[in-house]
């Protein structure tokens, strides 16, 4: 019961995500053709909104529902973030299938996305292992 709230926010969330058209394969291949500015102006008003967001958690030291403060630590730039990027954005392209709205699709009609939700699982774990192995 405590996280129905969550579940409903949820929702809520993935319907957007299906009447904004971001979980549609095809906005997914304009994109990456660079054929429709649809995904890149809904990416960069995500990273807008963020930045903002981020801006106004430092300046008025916003705290967490339990009274945390929330702490943003520095990111140091390595290549494993270029070979993490091309991964992802890989797999992003060849699933056409972000994998944010993975759950949308699946509840959208979509079971053979199950595939994709069960590599993206995959792949978390097997990063997981080999984590000191990489470069950070």
């Amino acid at each position: 019961m405590k996280n129905l709230k969550f579940l409903l926010l949820g929702t809520i969330f993935g319907i957007i995500l299906i009447k904004a058209e971001v979980i549609s394969w095809f906005r997914i291949q304009e994109m990456f053709r660079f054929q429709s500015f649809h995904m890149y102006g809904i990416i960069g008003s995500a990273i807008c909104v963020g930045m903002i967001s981020l801006l106004i958690i430092k300046k008025y030291k916003i705290k967490t529902f339990s009274g945390e403060e929330i702490k943003v630590e520095p990111k140091t730039f390595s290549k494993g973030n270029i070979i993490g990027g091309f991964m992802f954005g890989l797999g992003w392209a060849m699933t056409g299938a972000c994998p944010g709205p993975l759950y949308a699709l699946i509840g959208s009609g979509l079971p053979i996305i199950i595939v994709v939700l069960l590599s993206a699982v995959l792949g978390t774990y097997c990063y997981g292992c080999l984590k000191d192995k990489l470069p950070h």
